[in-house]
């Protein structure tokens, strides 16, 4: 038997929520039917999607990779229903996109396809810059929209915003290390070891700030901005890192695992959405953007 959509829409409802429970509380629907789901879709494909474990489950390699085909065919699907509903092949203009570094990966791209599939004639230039100059070209109308940390903006009073994802700060460690015993980890722990640090974005300085409020000056054993080279540096057991859950994946490029854990205390809440400027009406190309990539970034994970 072949899966449905309802099936693949459950399954990455579980992946994304990270438990039965969550997932079916954010589809209304009872936890009876996202289990029965599962279990069908397992049994069509002929592999384990989840192990079970006692705090929720955790997706295995072969649901991770699952997981990007059957977002795609969900997001397909809800295209070409759009498709249907506007005049898209009509729309001309021009959009013109901000991103920074570090939100550029991580829902952008899935936002930029679907706006392009659904409106063709729409030309789209982007460009990739520090969430401050971001607001600079804002201001001075050279760019329509910027999508960067919206937590991060210097002159808030100045823009319109929209929130669309809210992602917590939590401790990377490689597969075995001691903390990752512990089901929430404190500072002065994560103080004594060694960090990689991702120097985008403020995440340094948030970081540094953190540990610097015990008194602690912690040890850097490496300090990048490519996000890949954390994820490699912390399986690898070079360090520990705090980031957002953003860009947080389970793997990194050479197939090594990474852990997370929660950190006990006021960790902040890094929020990632779109800004333009306040009293500058969208246009419908920008309005339209807004929309998809408010739904693209809901299956961020």
């Amino acid at each position: 038997m072949a899966f449905t959509l309802r099936q693949l829409q459950f399954f990455v409802a579980a992946a994304e929520q990270g438990s039965v429970s969550a997932a079916a509380k954010a589809l209304a629907i009872s936890q009876s039917s996202v289990t029965e789901a599962i279990k069908a879709l397992e049994a069509d494909l002929g592999i384990r999607l989840f192990e079970r474990r006692a705090r929720g489950l955790e997706i295995t390699v072969a649901g991770h990779q699952f997981l990007r085909h059957a977002r795609k065919i969900r997001d397909d699907v809800s295209d070409a229903r759009r498709a249907f509903m506007v005049e898209s092949d009509a729309r001309t203009g021009e959009i013109r996109l901000g991103v920074t570094s570090l939100v550029a990966g991580y829902g952008l791209s899935d936002a930029l396809g679907r706006y392009r599939r659904t409106f063709p004639g729409v030309h789209i230039s982007a460009v990739e810059d520090s969430g401050e100059y971001l607001e600079h070209l804002l201001i001075g109308g050279e760019i329509d929209v910027a999508f960067l940390i919206v937590s991060n903006l210097h002159n808030r009073a100045a823009f319109q915003m929209e929130s669309i994802a809210a992602s917590a700060m939590r401790l990377w460690l490689p597969l075995g290390h001691p903390l990752a015993a512990e089901e929430a980890v404190s500072l002065a722990d994560v103080a004594r070891e060694p960090l990689i640090m991702l120097s985008v974005e403020e995440i340094e300085s948030s970081t540094q700030s953190l540990l610097s409020s015990l008194g602690a000056r912690p040890e850097v054993a490496f300090r990048t901005s490519s996000v890949e080279a954390v994820r490699s540096l912390v399986a690898t057991g070079m360090g520990v890192a705090i980031l957002p859950d953003l860009i947080y994946r389970p793997w990194s490029l050479e197939g090594d695992r990474i852990e997370i854990r929660d950190v006990s205390g006021d960790l902040p809440t890094v929020q990632v959405g779109m800004a333009w400027r306040r009293g500058a009406p969208l246009s419908d190309n920008a309005r339209d953007f807004v929309r998809l990539a408010r739904s693209s970034f809901q299956g961020v994970s």
